[in-house]
């Protein structure tokens, strides 16, 4: 939720900068509703004093045996007015709401304009592997090597559905207790939530209300999804403190989680998005920090640097880009993402974002900070994939390769692999 003390004092400001998400804020129109809000509401003040000052009036006069009627006639006329006051002043809250709960958060000043064609590279790191032989793409080489079911996946769930088998399930886990090592060894607390959210988690992560059909619903109604699985677990971390105020001397609070992710992905498949590239269902560990304000920057920077660290121990090509604002979910105000190299697609793909959402999710959940002196304050949240795995094992399939089809195992991940090479005839 935006601070609405930053539309009244610095409306232009504001709309500039949503205007970088092609949101276009009518400003003067919000400012007259807000204004008339607030009016209102002061009437409502008044009235319920001077009906609580007649209430004592009253009060008053029957215990000295005075008359009342001249009065209960004024209350009753007061009730009546002060009801159609306050059910003007409910109309206009709903209006207020409804105005800004859809409103995404305000980029950072120098996160660029527009969409994902002006994402700029911030850094890579190697080069992309060369062959001297002719490569497969990882889905070939997945099916040859046993690692992945794709048919078995569709006939158990349909379309957009694998099954990890024998190394390839082994690989798949070998990268989450990589990850999981790392995050426990840099003081991380380990979180297992729930895989099932209340409709209160996905408002307070920024998903809800405008972007509730694309979860899987568990149970709803005409209003939205009352529970529903979530679709990454930064949801479930970012109201593990809803309506909680912390001590400052607790902050930074560092989590990770790891959950696999739901996703409707509706409309998203590609024909470039074979294999484990795109699916409704994938594995994730999640990093995810409260801090205050003058913490977020510290932060940002922690969560980035693990995020490339974990990648570059795979031994893979991979870049960091910013993403320009209408290509950043609409909770954050900044994001990186970390992108490995993929030849079969000759392109990048994602396999962390980076993000800052500075306070937008804590007033959503209502997640302050007690600081040594002075008044509570809303604490700025931020979230890294840590990493996500999907379209890890393609990235490691397809720069590993070798001639003969055999796959090296990352050196990161061998202790808990039984070979050190992925071959046809080791598959199962």
């Amino acid at each position: 939720m935006l601070d609405i003390n930053l539309i009244r004092t610095q409306p232009e400001y504001v709309r500039a900068a949503l205007a970088k998400r092609a949101v276009h804020l009518d400003v003067d129109a919000f400012l007259r509703l807000d204004h008339e809000l607030r009016e209102v509401r002061r009437e409502v003040e008044r009235l319920r004093g001077e009906r609580n000052a007649i209430s004592g009036e009253i009060a008053r006069r029957q215990r000295a045996g005075a008359a009342v009627e001249d009065v209960h006639a004024q209350a009753k006329l007061l009730i009546g007015q002060l009801g159609e006051t306050e059910q003007r002043l409910r109309g206009l809250e709903e209006a207020h709401r409804a105005f800004l709960e859809p409103l995404p958060n305000v980029p950072d000043d120098d996160v660029p304009a527009g969409g994902k064609e002006n994402n700029h590279v911030v850094h890579t790191v190697g080069q992309p592997p060369r062959f001297a032989f002719p490569p497969k793409d990882h889905v070939e080489l997945a099916d040859e090597l046993g690692l992945v079911d794709h048919r078995r996946g569709a006939k158990l769930a349909g379309s957009g559905y694998w099954v990890y088998r024998g190394n390839g399930a082994l690989l798949e886990w070998a990268l989450l207790n990589y990850f999981i090592e790392a995050h426990v060894r840099d003081g991380y607390e380990f979180v297992l939530p729930p895989h099932v959210l209340t409709y209160e988690a996905g408002y307070a992560a920024g998903q809800f209300p405008k972007f509730a059909d694309e979860v899987f619903t568990v149970e709803g109604d005409e209003r939205g999804p009352g529970r529903f699985l979530l679709p990454t677990a930064e949801t479930a971390l970012a109201s593990l403190h809803r309506d909680e105020t912390l001590p400052e001397a607790e902050l930074p609070k560092r989590y990770f989680a790891y959950t696999p992710s739901y996703r409707k992905e509706a409309g998203a498949h590609r024909a470039a998005d074979r294999g484990t590239l795109r699916g409704h269902q994938f594995n994730k560990v999640e990093m995810f920090q409260f801090t205050t304000p003058d913490q977020a920057q510290a932060a940002y920077d922690e969560l980035l640097g693990k995020a490339e660290r974990l990648v570059a121990g795979l031994g893979l090509h991979y870049r960091v880009s910013r993403l320009a604002a209408g290509d950043m979910s609409g909770a954050m105000a900044r994001t990186f993402d970390v992108e490995v190299w993929l030849p079969s697609l000759a392109a990048y793909v994602e396999v962390s974002s980076v993000s800052n959402a500075h306070d937008y999710q804590a007033r959503r959940g209502n997640i302050r900070y007690l600081p040594r002196q002075g008044k509570s304050a809303y604490v700025h949240t931020l979230n890294a994939s840590g990493l996500a795995t999907s379209r890890l094992l393609p990235a490691i399939l397809e720069q590993h390769q070798r001639p003969d089809g055999t796959v090296p195992v990352p050196e990161a991940l061998r202790k808990w692999m039984p070979c050190e090479v992925l071959t046809p005839d080791a598959g199962h």
